[in-house]
């Protein structure tokens, strides 16, 4: 890329995304510094003391310095509003209806490719990046900005990244997509950033103690009045009682309260009914799926039925499918083989090699 932009950096305060910034300032470009502010601890409770993570004190502060250090602007902007309305909402309202959300897709399509693209443009900045593990780039053939995986498969972030719109990708940058994680800290080391050995996160950053049980039970007082319902195996027969049928997901095993000869599994969650229904570890073998939401990034929608690579988690691996377009931004999905707990809300995306053509989310397993 030899024209010289205006870029804003959407900076974690980790280390990716500090040397996404750096490594643009060395191009040559003139970089922004942005720290999203999304939530308050108080607001979400949890160990307020703990001030790390995406959004906390200590986030910004490390975002701050290294901006000081490259000798280039920051600026913490105010996404809260946006981040309750298309993120955290979204994910109590999903639990609330027996899926699992996936909140970094949403932040993700609605908040940094969303609201932050907008403040990107007051800026007077032509192009975002970020310190995500993917890669992309225009392909003249068919006019069309393509999304890529990761060059590091240990490291790959693609999967979170398929709600972006083709206007999006077309105005992004990822910097450090052709790297691996000690490549990463190596150049950290080397422009100075005390972000260089920073450990990484892996919870949610509104739920900085991973419990989602406290998080629900906080945010929704009323759950407790689903406690007691049944839990039940695939006759119908009623095995046991549970604590709230949101506080469960499919494939789980622990947990579960009941005394059986063999282990059981979560396999289905009727909110409608209050009802668990567990089974073997066979009973989560399913066949396909029913997605919608769906967002095609690299192509345009098939007229057709096509042969992809599906992900249905991010740390499940990509498997042979068939894809069938319904209509309605809705597809179904045929593996090759049964995958293991197909579960509603988490998203599917679907891979032509290294390329991510779309995603959806899982509405049902079939």
């Amino acid at each position: 890329m030899s024209v010289k932009e205006t870029i804003v950096v959407a900076m974690s305060g980790g280390v990716d995304s500090s040397v996404a910034a750096a490594l643009l300032l060395e191009q040559g470009h003139k970089v922004i510094g942005v720290t999203m502010n999304l939530w308050e601890y108080d607001r979400v409770g949890g160990n307020i003391n703990r001030d790390s993570g995406c959004c906390s004190v200590d986030t910004m502060d490390d975002a701050r310095c290294v901006c000081s250090t490259l000798g280039v602007p920051f600026y913490v902007v105010n996404f809260r509003e946006e981040f309750e309305a298309a993120v955290k909402k979204d994910f109590t309202d999903e639990y609330l209806a027996g899926r699992t959300p996936n909140p970094c897709v949403r932040c993700n399509t609605y908040i940094k490719w969303g609201a932050l693209l907008d403040k990107a443009e007051e800026l007077g900045a032509t192009k975002i990046a970020t310190g995500h593990y993917a890669r992309s780039h225009f392909d003249a053939e068919n006019g069309r900005y393509i999304l890529r995986r990761g060059r590091d498969p240990k490291k790959d972030q693609s999967y979170a990244l398929y709600g972006i719109k083709p206007r999006g990708l077309q105005r992004t940058l990822f910097p450090i997509g052709d790297f691996n994680k000690n490549e990463i800290r190596e150049m950290a080391r080397k422009f100075g950033l005390r972000t260089a050995e920073k450990a990484e996160s892996q919870e949610i950053c509104f739920i900085p103690e991973n419990d989602y049980t406290r998080y629900l039970q906080a945010q929704n007082p009323e759950l407790a009045s689903l406690a007691g319902g049944d839990i039940v195996n695939k006759k119908g027969e009623v095995l046991g009682h549970h604590k709230g049928f949101p506080f469960y997901t499919i494939g789980q095993r622990k947990g579960l309260g009941l005394s059986l000869p063999e282990p059981v599994y979560v396999t289905k969650i009727d909110a409608e009914s209050n009802q668990v229904t567990v089974g073997a570890n066979h009973d989560l073998e399913n066949a396909g799926l029913l997605a919608g939401d769906v967002n095609w990034v690299s192509i345009a929608e098939p007229e057709d039925q096509i042969s992809i690579e599906a992900k249905i988690r991010y740390n499940s691996p990509a498997t042979p499918a068939m894809l069938q377009v319904l209509g309605s931004n809705q597809v179904r999905v045929i593996f090759a083989e049964p995958q293991r707990a197909v579960t509603s809300g988490q998203s599917v995306v679907f891979y032509d090699g290294d390329v991510v053509l779309g995603g959806g989310i899982i509405q049902a397993a079939e």
